[in-house]
């Protein structure tokens, strides 16, 4: 019987962990290395070599009502978009509700975690943890590892010859980026177009001397801002979207959804995307296609190599003069406290069954919570995980035999090894399609059929609306009895922060939304009927956030 709960780390998925185990009355010690809660989104000047976190001017690319914890909606008076600040003021508010700070012990960092020798029939392990230079073994009836997938820089500078051999300029990773002052005056070149590189990019042509953006990719370029002003992710990730996904051949939602990108501009004209790629990423991004066209940021293709002055490029060009260069190439994972025998089984987040549990061991007493690619909040990802795995803990939920388990891990597993993180951008899962999956797992996921026999209107709102993680509350264990309310008034805790200055404005009328609601229900009956009698897809062609 799992009663004493290991966590490591005290970012969200920490946070979440800890919440959750204590749902369930289990007793969860979280040991985390750092002095204060947030993980990556506690913003520090510092440029610790062991601790990575967000650089100053970053917000979310998720809505608060898409990344909220499920139980614990986003003050109203919150922007959509966060700054790190408000976020962590966020995860502040959640752990003192909770009262989850008491069991998280600071500046305690987890050395080591092993099988116990008995393991095999107990299941247990024992953590070994140092606090002030003092180390400390602990047996611990189960783990839950929270340090996510922002872990180690990746930096492949064998993929661009001269870099640390022939070039005379700076160059760094950036995890080490914290602000523009470094770059004002210089000539950058930024080399990935993942969200940080866009980021990035757009920011230092405020003082840099010139940008230039280097990629390889096909990438599409969308907007937070969506239709009418609505967050993007909002607006896009439904229920019924998703369903049409499924209905509809993957080749006509493709070129769907190419033609509303290029809607907003051409981007092959901007040498950002072809709609006759197959092999494309997708970031979030205002202001960098104005930066392109202003020529504050130049679009590259690939290095080639570098000289002593100059990076020259796959198609001959040739920029000289630069001063720095910025690999925005993203991170490895890496668990250096974990035996290697039980290391060895994680090399991919594939290998792993619902991506969580390593389907090898004995007994399923250890959990990787975070490490997910989703095409919306990795935050509420995270947390069903949580729901789910202290639910198994407690004994409320099975897992299946091993040999399914592995039957399924194979099945879904890429044919190389392991994925850099390019690679593993390109296959990311659908946000819908995965938490559905676990929320199933742990017996809360919510059926649009049958609320559309007892509640008509919340089921239309969870079925054409955003599909925010209220709705994983509404039944089964941790229900809220305030997840009705929340879903139903998330817009106009959209839209409080902006009524900073009302105006009379009879276009909001509510009548046309009723009368597309009534005109639905007969999609909606078909639509949860043939989708709750098919198999769902766990992954997504689509490689980015929302859409």
């Amino acid at each position: 019987m799992v009663r004493r709960v290991a966590v490591i780390g005290a970012g969200v998925g920490g946070l979440a962990s800890v919440k959750c185990c204590l749902d369930e009355g289990l007793e969860p010690i979280c040991f985390e290395r750092s002095e204060d809660i947030g993980g990556v989104w506690r913003y520090t000047d510092s440029r610790d070599d062991r601790r990575v976190s967000v650089y100053r001017s970053i917000i979310t690319n998720t809505s608060k009502e898409m990344s909220c914890f499920s139980d614990f909606p986003c003050p109203e008076d919150f922007p959509s978009y966060l700054p790190h600040s408000l976020l962590l003021e966020y995860f502040r508010m959640y752990a003192r509700h909770f009262d989850l700070l008491r069991h998280i012990h600071f500046k305690t960092t987890a050395l080591s975690v092993r099988k116990r020798p008995d393991f095999a029939t107990s299941g247990q392990w024992e953590v070994v943890t140092e606090t002030d230079s003092v180390r400390e073994s602990h047996v611990f009836d189960a783990v839950m590892v929270c340090t996510g997938h922002y872990q180690e820089p990746y930096l492949p500078l064998a993929s661009f010859p001269g870099i640390d051999t022939r070039f005379k300029g700076q160059y760094l990773h950036s995890r080490d980026y914290k602000d523009v002052e470094a770059f004002r005056g210089k000539r950058v070149l930024v080399v990935g177009i993942g969200n940080t590189g866009g980021d990035l990019s757009v920011e230092l042509s405020r003082v840099a001397a010139k940008v230039f953006l280097s990629t390889r990719s096909n990438t599409w370029v969308i907007s937070r801002v969506s239709d009418h002003g609505f967050p993007c992710d909002m607006v896009n990730t439904t229920r019924f979207n998703h369903f049409l996904d499924w209905l509809l051949p993957s080749a006509l939602t493709r070129r769907i959804r190419f033609r509303r990108f290029n809607s907003w501009f051409n981007h092959t004209n901007y040498g950002l995307a072809s709609s006759k790629s197959s092999k494309f990423k997708l970031i979030i991004n205002e202001e960098l296609p104005f930066c392109l066209l202003s020529g504050t940021v130049v679009l590259k293709p690939n290095v080639k190599e570098f000289t002593e002055s100059a990076a020259v490029f796959e198609d001959g060009t040739t920029e000289e003069n630069i001063d720095v260069v910025l690999f925005a190439t993203g991170y490895i994972f890496s668990f250096p406290f974990l035996e290697e025998s039980v290391r060895s089984l994680i090399d991919d987040n594939r290998s792993l069954y619902k991506c969580i549990f390593p389907p090898q061991l004995e007994k399923p007493t250890l959990a990787i919570i975070g490490l997910v690619q989703l095409t919306g909040s990795v935050m509420v990802g995270a947390e069903m995980q949580a729901r789910w795995v202290t639910g198994v803990f407690a004994g409320w939920n099975k897992l299946p035999p091993t040999s399914r388990m592995m039957a399924e891990v194979l099945k879904r597993k890429p044919p190389v090894k392991r994925l850099n993180p390019s690679e593993r951008e390109n296959l990311k899962m659908s946000f819908i399609s995965y938490t559905d999956e676990i929320a199933a797992c742990a017996g809360v996921k919510p059926s649009v059929l049958r609320l559309l026999l007892t509640d008509p209107r919340l089921s239309l709102a969870i079925f054409f609306g955003p599909c925010t993680p209220y709705q994983y509350r509404l039944v089964g264990r941790g229900q809220w009895s305030g997840a009705r309310a929340a879903i139903l008034t998330q817009w106009q805790r959209t839209l409080k922060p902006l009524r900073t200055r009302v105006l009379d404005d009879d276009s909001n009328s509510s009548s046309g939304w009723c009368w597309m609601c009534l005109l639905a229900l007969p999609v909606a009956l078909t639509a949860g009927f043939l989708f709750s009698k098919s198999p769902q897809p766990g992954w997504s062609p689509w490689a980015g956030a929302q859409l």
